[in-house]
């Protein structure tokens, strides 16, 4: 993406500005050298008066103009021949049309009209020349004017260039924020969803896992082959974990997940069986055949699923049983209850799991509720809309 300097065209610095500045009304300055031989001392110390303000030109153009137009004035009264320092009026509308509000650039060019009728009267005058006739004066006033209009034209086009040229680099640069504001909160979002699948994989392994292990411990005492059959449970649901950590640290390092597909509707009954091999009584109201839905929405039923029954095994205390039931009609309906404590489970206040499964649903448009279950109990139910 462009920096924000290769989006401003090349242009002089400050410090370029100055020098040429100077070396403008310093080459003009020369140029007064011609009255200064001829020892023509009011064109010298008006050419001079004029010529020098042309240095503040930038930064005050307005003022810089009426001095020079002032200048000019008292000049025509005083000298009746054309001056190097004249040079500075056309000078001065081009700065005021360029850097000044426009009224002033109007202004401006109005007042040079006005001096080119002064100037073209005085000089013929100066030169006597002839009659003050209109075939005298004109070319006079029509050479002057010209002089007058392609300054303050110059200067307009050059302001409004300028206007352009920035209000480009704004949307330029609004652009680029707003990119990098999108690139922000899509990485945002991504963190935010890898967040929900390590703790949906992690809390969920490792709960069948505990369980499992625990159940191990007090059985092998009584009948040591109950243990086979355990750690072979706590192998696979291992591997399995190990198989969705690996899937989402390929994500977090390039995108390339290598191994197989993240897990659909079509999966919950595994789930429902590694419940049941865990210990856990579940009954299950699935589709009888593999259905169709979006593979968003597919994951989003199965993580919350997986995050009930988690909930079921951590929560709802020994010997709870639960009920798993998913329906696909308009919509996937997911509804995941059991009998165990409810509301008087136990807490950390640390959980996050409710709130991935809020998340889930909201991402699809869906709604959750999760809460104490009419009876004893707690129940899950998710609705998301296809």
């Amino acid at each position: 993406m462009a920096s924000t300097a290769e989006l401003h065209p090349w242009r002089l610095g400050p410090r370029g500005r100055r020098w040429f500045d100077v070396l403008l009304v310093a080459g003009l300055l020369l140029l007064v050298m011609g009255h200064v031989v001829a020892g023509q001392v009011p064109s010298v110390a008006f050419s001079v008066a004029e010529l020098v303000p042309l240095l503040w030109r930038r930064r005050h153009a307005w003022p810089v103009f009426l001095a020079v137009a002032a200048l000019s004035a008292a000049q025509a009264a005083v000298v009746a021949e054309p001056t190097v320092g004249q040079l500075a009026f056309p000078v001065a509308v081009y700065s005021v049309a360029r850097w000044a509000p426009r009224w002033q650039g109007v202004t401006a060019l109005v007042v040079g009209y006005a001096g080119a009728a002064v100037a073209s009267t005085r000089w013929l005058i100066g030169f006597g020349a002839g009659d003050l006739t209109a075939s005298n004066l004109a070319p006079y006033g029509v050479t002057i004017s010209a002089i007058v209009t392609a300054a303050w034209a110059l200067g307009f086009a050059a302001q409004s260039r300028e206007k352009y040229v920035a209000s480009l680099v704004a949307r330029a640069e609004q652009a680029e924020r707003m990119a990098e504001r999108e690139v922000e909160l899509a990485a945002r979002d991504e963190r935010s969803r890898i967040a929900r699948e390590m703790h949906d994989v992690v809390a969920h392994g490792l709960s069948v896992i505990v369980i499992q292990a625990d159940g191990a411990r007090y059985a092998a005492a009584k009948d040591p082959g109950v243990a086979v059959g355990t750690l072979e449970t706590i192998s696979t649901t291992g591997r399995e974990a190990l198989t969705e950590m690996r899937r989402l640290l390929g994500l977090l390092r390039d995108g390339d997940t290598g191994v197989a597909p993240q897990p659909g509707l079509d999966d919950v009954r595994h789930l429902v069986d590694e419940a049941r091999a865990a210990g856990t009584p579940v009954e299950a109201d699935l589709p009888s055949a593999p259905v169709d839905v979006p593979d968003g929405v597919g994951l989003a039923a199965y993580r919350i699923v997986q995050e009930a029954l988690t909930n079921v095994r951590k929560h709802a205390g020994p010997g709870a049983a639960a009920s798993v039931r998913v329906e696909v009609g308009r919509q996937v309906e997911v509804e995941v209850r059991d009998d165990g404590r409810g509301a008087a489970a136990p807490s950390d206040g640390h959980g996050l799991g409710l709130v991935g499964m809020r998340e889930r649903a909201a991402v699809h448009g869906g709604t959750l509720r999760a809460g104490p279950a009419p009876g004893g109990g707690f129940a899950v139910s998710a609705r998301l809309p296809l």
